[in-house]
């Protein structure tokens, strides 16, 4: 083998802006990471690690408003997502008494059988953790397999797990509900308006209507039981269930 051969053993390490030192210390080492290395003059450089993957901090640029979430960002390959949401979520509530769940920084929800999630920290930056055996193909809009009011929901869960757009989730299922309510199955219907509840919650928005729509309906315990299946991962679903 030639001595200028490359050989398969390199390590990429993501470098991402950092728009407060403190702040980004803060959430970082309150989710377990440990700060190998800080510096602060004459220029911002923190190096820090969790389990078996490194994440690099360096300068703003001028300018940076991390409220736009453009400023960085690196996807972590794993085995499986689930472990690392729930310990990250364990973290958060031993910090700070509950997940942060909108706003900055935030973990997006996780629900059973998911294939990613994201950190969003302080300073805007996305941490995508994705499964390995991650479907390769998405159609966005909605598998084409589905029709009205379903094909809305898919499109809204890959709006809201692989998009990390949860107002925009929240704007196509209140257009799918108007146009495609009446017509689907009441217990489609109750899944709907329970994302809705759930994405006004994370969005700060009233969750009076969707209640009260949820509330009106007639669900079977076949209904309900389905509704728990697929939705028992959002907090407060048994109050919201007539």
């Amino acid at each position: 083998m030639s001595e200028f051969a490359v050989r398969p053993n390199e390590t990429t390490v993501p470098l991402m802006p950092c728009a407060s030192v403190e702040e980004t210390l803060a959430f970082y080492e309150a989710l377990g990471f440990q700060a190998t290395y800080e510096q602060r003059k004459p220029y911002v450089y923190l190096a820090l690690r969790w389990s078996g993957f490194e994440l690099h901090f360096g300068p703003a640029p001028k300018g940076l408003d991390p409220v736009r979430e453009e400023s960085g960002g690196c996807l972590v390959m794993v085995d499986a997502v689930a472990p690392y949401h729930a310990a990250f979520v364990a973290a958060m509530r031993r910090a700070h008494g509950k997940v942060l769940s909108s706003g900055l920084p935030r973990i997006t929800r996780y629900r059973p059988g998911a294939s990613r999630f994201t950190l969003v920290d302080p300073s805007g930056n996305s941490i995508t953790f994705i499964q390995r055996d991650e479907p390769a193909e998405l159609e966005y809009g909605g598998s084409k397999k589905l029709t009205g009011l379903a094909r809305a929901l898919d499109n809204a869960r890959i709006l809201r797990e692989f998009k990390n757009d949860d107002l925009q989730a929240f704007r196509a299922l209140k257009s799918a509900v108007r146009r495609h309510g009446a017509g689907a199955p009441v217990v489609e219907r109750a899944i709907a308006l329970c994302h809705l509840i759930d994405l006004a919650m994370v969005l700060g928005e009233p969750t009076d209507p969707w209640a009260a729509d949820l509330r009106g309906l007639d669900l079977t315990t076949s209904d309900r039981q389905r509704i728990e299946s697929e939705l028992g991962h959002l907090a407060g679903l048994q109050e919201w269930l007539p």
